[in-house]
């Protein structure tokens, strides 16, 4: 039976996706190997949604998909060849390196010092309207809406002080087992003030690969053991970076006149990862890197992935702005096809 959280299929994007999808709307069985030859992997949007697809089977899945797909070796087949193109682009674009383990704490905070990304947190704080700001929310959904769940596929993979450490973090992320304070929960409350539909997987159809690939990253790292390191890596980069940007967006808001729940997740976040970030850096990352050394390179390389991944997504972000348009595939206010078929419109 399905669940009620459970979204529908998006609309497939280019051959990869179609492969995909198209299988996921029968029985399992084998599938399609579609020619993976794309320009860019970080940010293709036929094979970014592909690959999200394939992970989300992880997560809430999607509405009529048999649950047998979820672990179906043709399927992961497939999936693995996907990772394989994406992971390769990761490390093809940045630089390798050796980094001793007692340095790695200090290495995650050099490199969130000299970040100096596109500056999209600026941009919503100081004059971004509304209608900016509810785009760049509906961006933020396809991982908000599941915060912290890649993440905790690392618990059972780590030991002692490190593992103690995620876990301290990540109870936060769930809110402490306060009913109604976990930080998915937050977003969606803010997603309801801004006018905006808070269901899970809403906008996928909506959403570009250069968005999807921030979340792939996650799902990649956090899915394997071979990269727990990584994980723990871009968790404690994802903390260590939150409080400054989580904070303009508040500001922002307020300058629009909205507060109350629309502002509530981000000061929750300016809060929290404030003491998040010493503990991600020192005591998982670093811990980590003390308990298994030979991770320590892994655990800089999920570090500076996040960091590359996060300026693509911001810096298209702000090209599409700058020129006048939507950031969005479908903009708001547009329906995506999926939305017109099940109001009864649209057509072949």
């Amino acid at each position: 039976m399905a669940s009620p959280t459970q979204p529908p299929l998006p609309e497939p994007r280019g051959p990869i996706s179609d492969a995909v999808l198209t299988a996921l709307r029968r029985a399992p069985g084998p599938i399609q190997q579609p020619n993976l030859a794309v320009d860019d992997a970080l940010a293709d949007d036929d094979l970014q949604l592909a690959l999200y697809c394939c992970y989300e089977l992880h997560y809430r899945s999607f509405r009529g998909v048999d649950p047998y797909w979820e672990w179906n070796p043709n399927l992961i087949a497939a999936r693995e060849r996907l990772e394989y193109l994406f992971e390769d682009s990761l490390r093809e674009s940045l630089p390798a390196e050796t980094v001793a383990p007692p340095e790695v704490e200090a290495t995650l905070r050099e490199l969130v010092a000299e970040d100096d990304g596109p500056p999209l947190a600026r941009t919503l704080e100081r004059r971004a309207g509304i209608e900016r700001f509810r785009e760049f929310v509906v961006h933020r959904s396809a991982y908000q809406l599941k915060e912290a769940d890649p993440h905790s596929w690392a618990v059972p993979r780590l030991s002692g002080r490190p593992k103690e450490a995620l876990v301290e973090v990540q109870a936060d992320e769930y809110g402490g087992g306060r009913p109604g304070r976990m930080h998915a929960t937050l977003f969606a409350n803010a997603m309801h003030e801004l006018g905006l539909d808070s269901a899970y997987g809403a906008y996928l159809d909506r959403i570009p690969g250069s968005t999807l690939a921030t979340v792939n990253l996650m799902s990649l790292f956090g899915l394997h053991r071979r990269l727990r390191g990584a994980i723990v890596g871009h968790l404690a980069v994802f903390e260590m970076t939150s409080p400054g940007p989580n904070g303009r967006y508040a500001r922002g808001l307020r300058r629009l006149g909205l507060g109350g729940a629309a502002t509530e997740f981000f000061d929750e976040h300016v809060e929290a990862d404030a003491v998040h970030e010493a503990i991600a850096a020192h005591d998982l990352a670093g811990g980590l890197a003390h308990l298994e050394p030979e991770l320590a390179g892994d655990i800089v390389f999920g570090a500076r992935s996040l960091l590359m991944l996060e300026a693509r997504f911001a810096g298209a972000i702000l090209q599409a702005w700058d020129a006048g348009r939507s950031s969005l595939l479908v903009p708001l206010g547009i329906h995506a096809r999926h939305e017109l078929v099940a109001a009864g419109g649209g057509g072949a």
